[in-house]
């Protein structure tokens, strides 16, 4: 369902918190952080042709008591792969910011599903409205990700991705936010699900699972 994944990661670590992205953090902490989204909003995918790639899990996320929602991450052959809710159209914005922290026990492994023992990655996500899940023809850009400003591998602490939608965003297979700037403009003007994917190995929404106790929980998710 997704590209394979060519490109590295953008992290940094800054007072113990991990940002990732083009923007400071102290630009980061003077917005506010996360929509007016309950986690039934919320929906833990992706269902295609009725079926639901994320498998082990339950279909949203649960809330957690110190605000936020929070996933906790199955063990093979389950696994999380999309993580999205209804935005709509992107035209007017600027960047999307997510909030999060991962838990695990000690030598807990966070591992992609089409590779493990590879590094897995947690990425920003656009789709268009009307994609078929092809990936074919004009589909192909249909689905977005924030290549450049993803968490490779994903690891413990508390972080934030920081992705600005004038960035490099990438496509299903070879196409760009430059090379296809007229598709990835319709992808913005028609967006419909936004969020966050989780994968490595073949793919960035291929999906992660832990071989022990490991649990996401989102602090805050903006579009802005």
């Amino acid at each position: 369902m997704t590209s394979v994944i060519t490109q590295r990661a953008v992290t940094a670590a800054l007072l113990g918190l991990t940002v990732i992205g083009q923007s400071a953090d102290a630009r980061v902490r003077r917005r506010s952080p996360a929509p007016a989204l309950s986690p039934a909003a919320w929906l833990i995918g992706p269902i295609v042709d009725g079926e639901n790639a994320s498998r082990g899990v339950p279909l949203h996320p649960t809330k957690s008591a110190g605000g936020g929602w929070y996933i906790d991450l199955p063990s093979a052959p389950g696994s999380v792969n999309y993580v999205t809710f209804h935005h709509g159209s992107l035209a007017r914005a600027r960047r999307i910011v997510m909030r999060y922290r991962i838990e695990a026990n000690p030598g807990v492994r966070i591992e992609p599903t089409t590779g493990p023992g590879m590094p897995s990655i947690i990425t920003l996500y656009f789709q268009r409205r009307g994609d078929d899940w092809s990936g074919w023809d004009e589909f192909e850009t249909y689905r977005w990700y924030a290549t450049f400003a993803s968490q490779m591998p994903i690891t413990p602490g508390e972080h934030v991705i920081v992705a600005p939608l004038t960035g490099n965003w990438t496509a299903l297979q070879s196409s760009s936010a430059r090379t296809h700037p007229a598709a990835f403009r319709a992808a913005l003007d028609e967006a419909d699900e936004v969020g966050f994917v989780l994968g490595g190995g073949t793919g960035y929404g291929h999906g992660v699972y832990a071989t022990g106790r490991a649990r996401i929980t989102v602090t805050g998710f903006s579009v802005q």
